[in-house]
């Protein structure tokens, strides 16, 4: 069978041209309907969904405070249950002050005498009174404070030096020896829980062969 097209090259333009016009409004109402669904959603979404979550989230809170109200005695409880919570903290940053007498019998030249100890933990400050049989004990001792170092479990391979700061801030001497007032600053880290720590003294300073270590009774 043969067919003949009898339409005009116009008319056959025309015909596609009213094709794609209706293509294209179709589509274009295609997308505009999906895009007035979506905004639909959207508003049924904020509208009712959330509003009702809302609702819901505020009934349980309601519900769960007249629930921790009823509870005797909340207010104490959870002061108590804080307090818990900083103990391990407080515990780290408390001062073993049983360490001083173990440092104090390190650092003192044998020969030396303490007659009065003054420590303060605020300022982290000492100041030794004593006697030794000559000046040269003196400045040993001043000397081995400025060279002790120490160490910590935590970082063993750091000497840090141990006080600071160290002042022979009053001297004497008589026939019979030498008083001496010695001041000077400590790490406090040196007397802190959190960690073990290691003094390290030296065994001889400033040139004066002494003995710096005066060991406990009994040891």
């Amino acid at each position: 069978m043969i067919q003949f097209n009898l339409l005009p090259d116009v008319k056959q333009e025309f015909v596609k041209a009213r094709r794609t016009k209706r293509l294209v409004t179709l589509t274009s109402i295609g997308v505009s309907g999906l895009a007035v669904f979506i905004l639909l959603l959207m508003l049924v979404t904020v509208d009712v969904v959330q509003k009702k979550s809302m609702h819901d989230l505020n009934n349980d809170i309601a519900k769960y405070s007249s629930q921790l109200k009823a509870v005797p005695d909340l207010n104490k409880m959870l002061t108590v249950q804080n307090q818990l919570n900083t103990l391990t903290d407080l515990h780290d940053k408390k001062v073993v002050t049983s360490r001083l007498f173990g440092y104090i019998s390190q650092i003192t030249p044998a020969q030396a005498t303490i007659s009065n100890l003054s420590l303060d933990f605020t300022a982290n400050t000492v100041t030794l009174t004593g006697e030794a049989p000559s000046i040269a004990v003196v400045n040993a001792y001043t000397d081995t404070l400025k060279a002790t170092t120490y160490t910590t479990d935590a970082d063993g391979s750091r000497a840090t030096p141990a006080f600071s700061d160290v002042v022979l801030a009053s001297f004497g001497r008589d026939s019979k020896g030498a008083t001496y007032n010695i001041t000077f600053n400590f790490d406090p880290v040196i007397f802190s829980s959190a960690n073990n720590v290691k003094l390290s003294v030296p065994s001889t300073t400033g040139g004066v062969q002494q003995l710096l270590f005066q060991k406990q009774a009994g040891s």
